[in-house]
């Protein structure tokens, strides 16, 4: 399974991701020329060799009118990286260069995201991103979500580090995406509004249910946008698991510490399509099965991989069932809350379970009966290919035969 990993053992920021990102990719000069192109007002982004502590990697430049956006802006008085986004999001009020600065709310990066020329993936996942920056500014400075303001000028800088890791991780396409607990930093920093602790608040709130940790680092190391950035890609944060490495990248950020300032990534595969599980099981003697199949169907509805019941024998001989549903770590607290509310129990057990999966893919093949979807699942050194049952039945009552003699027909092809 191709799976990209990031360690962020220095925090992340957006060019600091996008630079990582670009040393994985195939052809990065061209790249940089189609990010170029897209369409992101007065911004030109360029990509320089950076050497920390004696290890080469890429850093980022993003230029708007032929000026870094560090060089326009009198708010910013600290640089962790190329810029710092959690400056360029404030309520109108706190503003002292209005007269200076021209500012987008949401809906106007929408429709800027909106024209330009980029797949409506890169389009979905680059407002997704920014959704979640503005939720946490929103919280952070208790304004409406639709009211937060963005500095123009840092905003251009921002869009061009948000949609280009967009852009990246479609070229790239990995199967998943995976990264190390993140580093925040510690201490204040100066922004618009004072001086606020490390995380500021906006970072702090997007990392909820994030590992994260500080290692006393005096500085800002994750940003709002590398933070949101991460939180929208990244399936799982965890110690590296075993990779075939194909390819390392290091994407540098601006300031030198002790520690080299970057985030490095491995593109590779894993062999294993392995992960630590949930098991939460409860045994029921007073429940009618329409009431069992409603929890178990609602179980499904809401993110559980698999509700199944077991029959067993009970205290004082009573016949019963073992209700198991099996989930993501992430969901356990929910899954908990809806079995108590919709079964009998009055307590239920914990399992954690290593799940190991085939990897899957669904294809569709053209028979004389028209479209049938087939699942392939392969991994493990095996592949098995079924076709779909719903598919494969509709067929079956509409021509008048069995179910089997589809399938010889489907074997011939």
């Amino acid at each position: 399974m191709k799976t990209l990993y990031f360690e962020c053992n220095m925090g992340a920021a957006g060019d600091m991701l996008m630079a990582v990102l670009l040393e994985l990719h195939d052809n990065p000069q061209d790249f940089l020329k189609k990010l170029n192109s897209i369409g992101i007002p007065d911004v030109f982004i360029s990509a320089q060799p950076s050497v920390k502590c004696g290890i080469t990697g890429t850093h980022i430049t993003v230029t708007v009118n032929g000026k870094e956006e560090d060089e326009h802006s009198h708010e910013h008085h600290h640089h962790d990286h190329t810029h710092d986004e959690h400056d360029h999001i404030h309520e109108h009020t706190h503003s002292k260069h209005e007269h200076r600065h021209s500012h987008n709310n949401y809906h106007d990066i929408e429709h800027l995201i909106g024209h330009l020329n980029v797949s409506d993936t890169v389009k979905k996942n680059a407002l997704a991103v920014y959704k979640l920056i503005a939720e946490a500014e929103s919280r952070a400075h208790g304004v409406p979500a639709d009211k937060i303001h963005f500095h123009e000028v840092g905003e251009m800088d921002a869009i061009a580090d948000i949609t280009g890791v967009c852009m990246l991780i479609e070229e790239l396409a990995p199967d998943i995406i995976l990264a190390s607990p993140v580093n925040t930093g510690s201490g204040h920093v100066r922004c618009a509004h004072g001086i606020l602790p490390v995380p500021v608040p906006a970072t702090a709130y997007i990392l909820q249910n994030v590992p994260m940790y500080s290692d006393q680092t005096q500085s800002e190391l994750c940003t709002p946008t590398g933070a949101a950035l991460l939180k929208h890609f990244v399936k799982e944060f965890r110690v590296m698991p075993v990779i075939t490495v194909n390819k390392i990248g290091y994407g540098m950020g601006k300031k030198d510490f002790e520690k080299a300032n970057c985030i490095r990534a491995y593109i590779g595969n894993t062999a294993n399509n392995a992960e630590d599980i949930t098991e939460l099981v409860c045994n029921l003697d007073d429940m009618t099965p329409e009431a069992v199949s409603f929890a178990q169907q609602l179980l499904f509805e809401e993110g559980a991989l698999d509700v199944y019941t077991t029959p067993v024998c009970m205290k004082k001989g009573r016949m019963g069932l073992s209700f198991t549903c099996m989930c993501r770590s992430e969901l356990k607290d929910k899954m908990v809350s809806l079995i108590f509310k919709h079964t009998t129990t009055l307590g239920m057990r914990e399992n954690t379970s290593r799940r190991y999966t085939l990897q899957r893919e669904q294809k569709e093949i053209q028979t004389q009966y028209g479209t049938v979807r087939t699942k392939t699942a392969y991994g493990y050194g095996v592949q098995k290919s079924k076709p779909e049952y719903e598919d494969i039945a509709a067929i079956a009552r509409k021509q008048g035969i069995s179910i089997q003699d589809v399938l010889k027909e489907i074997q011939k092809l």
